[in-house]
């Protein structure tokens, strides 16, 4: 009866194993400058800086996709604070100012204390300067 039960487990389990399949050889003609472009359109470059300044655009495009990447962590900060999603304790002691005395929106930038907007504004130094270096154009952060 053991041995019934093993061998029915051990045959279920192979249907949840990878299938064999051929492997087969795709060749990709894709020229690096045209990746995202629309079939009508073709790159959609409206003030020519592509035809103007070629050696910038992979620069530009890699600027373009860090920035979406904060822009997603900002919206994603700005949700959790405006559902009131706050640290317990103290976002400055000495001046006794509490996280959840900060109120939602663009009003809670002037209740954040000086010293605390300096350490936000060289921790995005940091990340622009060493983190994610712009110069950095492959999107591997």
């Amino acid at each position: 009866m053991k041995l019934a039960i093993l061998s029915l487990l051990c045959a279920s389990a192979a249907a949840f194993g990878p299938a064999q399949v051929g492997r087969s050889v795709t060749t990709l003609n894709v020229n690096e400058l045209e990746l995202g472009a629309t079939a009508p359109l073709g790159v959609f470059d409206p003030l020519g800086w592509l035809d103007g300044e070629p050696e910038a655009f992979e620069r530009r495009r890699a600027v373009e996709r860090k920035h979406g990447r904060i822009a997603m962590a900002a919206v994603v900060g700005m949700i959790v604070h405006n559902n009131h999603i706050v640290f317990d304790g103290y976002i400055s002691p000495s001046k006794n100012v509490k996280f959840s005395d900060i109120p939602t929106g663009v009003d809670g930038i002037r209740a954040i204390p000086t010293a605390g907007l300096l350490q936000i504004l060289f921790f995005f130094a940091l990340v622009e300067l060493a983190w994610m270096p712009a110069s950095k154009y492959d999107g591997d952060y």
